[in-house]
């Protein structure tokens, strides 16, 4: 497993925190969505070698045609994926296909973790063991892991916990036999917010692990 180092100018545009000693809360210094979406870019781009830095993770420039096979192979995956989350409430975890060969799956902190937690809850390992039986077989699956909090709290502990989701995360699908060669992982606090942090409702929704999934 690796861990992704970006460029000082995007770790200060991802820098704005989460909580000192929780989760949850309001903040006006928030990064665009644009801003961190090309942060976002940079990490799937460290994490595939390439060396040409993206606008977005969605509209990161494919380099050359994605070939029919690449298509087909995460065509399962989406199938698979979508079929475990299926088996959960439909805000624990979420699967969006961005690209032809990159997937997105969004898994909400309080399925997987306890409030202020980075240790994975027991109930959430079935999912997770399913997840890894998708990937651990296919050396062609790029693997990174991004952790995100609500905005309560200072910055550093924010940086630091969504880090350690991540990380956690990426020990797990490891231990059930993912190469770690294949997985990097990154903490970016509360940079991409979904929602508002001014309501519990909002700040939910921002405490977040994503798993982006590119085939090669």
């Amino acid at each position: 497993m690796k861990k992704v180092l970006l460029l000082p100018l995007f770790a200060a545009l991802a820098v704005s925190g989460c909580a000192s000693t929780g989760e949850s809360g309001d903040s006006s210094g928030t990064a665009t969505g644009a801003i961190v979406g090309g942060i976002i870019g940079g990490i799937l781009a460290h994490n595939t070698g390439s060396s040409s830095r993206t606008k977005t993770a969605v509209g990161m420039a494919a380099g050359a045609a994605v070939g029919g096979a690449i298509g087909h192979s995460m065509d399962e995956k989406e199938r698979k994926i979508r079929a475990i989350a299926g088996e959960r409430d439909a805000k624990a975890m979420e699967v969006e296909r961005l690209r032809e060969d990159l997937l997105r799956v969004s898994v909400s902190s309080e399925a997987s973790f306890d409030f202020d937690r980075a240790e994975i809850r027991p109930e959430f390992k079935p999912t997770l063991d399913k997840v890894s039986r998708v990937l651990r077989d296919d050396p062609g699956v790029r693997i990174t892991i991004i952790g995100f909090t609500d905005s309560i709290g200072s910055e550093a502990y924010n940086l630091g916990l969504s880090q350690r989701r991540a990380d956690a995360t990426a020990a797990y699908l490891i231990g059930q036999g993912v190469p770690a060669s294949q997985i990097a992982t990154e903490g970016l606090g509360e940079a991409e917010p979904r929602a508002s942090n001014a309501t519990e409702a909002g700040r939910a929704q921002n405490r977040r692990v994503e798993i982006y999934l590119q085939q090669t």
